[in-house]
């Protein structure tokens, strides 16, 4: 066993699976940087395009980024040292002088060019020249904007924090935001930003991408104004069950109410009688047979059809 590798083991009621538990402090750099990038993600993507003292544009990409606050409206991205050579980017090097920033957001259509700018191409070197990408200007500040990008944050740079001096040290870059230029075709017809039309890429760990089309997307219903029962709350015969996973579980005990006995026994009859009727002499089968049949419809986000499909076995 490798140092800094130890065993333990995590139980639930769901999972038995053995865990390999590390000390980053014993593990080489570059291990602990794969193991938070193989891990974190899909983390998106700040394009970022600086200027250095004499003007000169920079461009380059960041997975170590998001939005931290509305009012007012912050970003943060961290343009890291190297961990082989312990030098700093010309993106940190620049906001040190110039501290101004454009974050570009990265779709589908511009992934290879944003990939091809995150050469490590000499300081003198401009990026929109290399990737093929156009740079227009900004209204609030100087570094231009990328005109591919469907959304482009102007920013100024309140404060940059080093959090080391070492290879690997991240350079957090505390961005406010002073213009937001969206593509207009991207907005729907309450003016935000459609998901399925802006097409945004991310990063995973190694040479990994992820696409975030429609295929890839899914929605869940947020409990900001709702309180659902609650896991503890889940009859102990569906909390047990051999079908239902803890996530399944989990999207059980976000309702708020659990369905009443008259819906109840009017979806035995209407959606369940010919099941009922075939399998009325064998209990622990029919009991199997509606947890996966909720558990479908869990899956087509039909809950309180769920609900009321495992609650008919004890129904009447």
């Amino acid at each position: 066993m490798n140092a800094g590798i130890r065993l333990t083991f995590a139980y639930c009621n769901k999972c038995t699976n053995d865990m390999v538990t590390f000390d980053p402090k014993e593990l080489p750099v570059p291990m602990v940087h794969k193991h938070l990038l193989g891990a974190v993600g899909p983390r998106p993507i700040a394009f970022a395009s600086t200027v250095d003292a004499d003007g000169n544009d920079n461009l380059a990409p960041f997975s170590f980024f998001n939005v931290f606050s509305a009012n007012p409206p912050v970003m943060i991205f961290s343009p890291a040292r190297s961990g082989r050579t312990n030098t700093t980017k010309d993106t940190y090097n620049n906001v040190k002088v110039v501290p101004e920033v454009v974050i570009n957001v990265v779709n589908y259509d511009m992934v290879q060019q944003m990939s091809l700018a995150s050469s490590p191409f000499d300081p003198n070197v401009d990026e929109f020249v290399k990737s093929g990408l156009t740079g227009i200007p900004s209204e609030t500040i100087r570094p231009k904007r990328v005109a591919e990008a469907p959304v482009q944050f102007e920013c100024k740079v309140v404060e940059v924090k080093e959090l080391g001096d070492q290879g690997g040290a991240g350079n957090l870059v505390i961005s406010e935001v002073q213009r937001i230029h969206i593509r207009e075709d991207l907005l729907d017809e309450n003016g935000l930003i459609d998901q399925k039309k802006i097409d945004l890429v991310s990063r995973m760990g190694g040479n990994w991408y992820c696409r975030a089309d429609e295929n890839s997307m899914f929605e869940i219903t947020k409990p900001i104004t709702t309180v659902g029962i609650g896991y503890d709350s889940i009859p102990e015969d569906i909390r047990s069950s051999e079908i239902l996973s803890a996530n399944d579980l989990g999207q059980l005990a976000g309702i708020v109410e659990l369905p009443n006995e008259t819906d109840v026994n009017e979806h035995k009859l209407l959606e369940l009688s010919d099941l009922f009727v075939s399998l009325e002499d064998n209990a622990s089968q029919l009991e199997r047979e509606l947890h996966t049949k909720a558990k479908a419809l869990l899956q087509e986000d039909k809950l309180e059809e769920a609900w009321m499909t495992l609650l008919a076995f004890n129904n009447g």
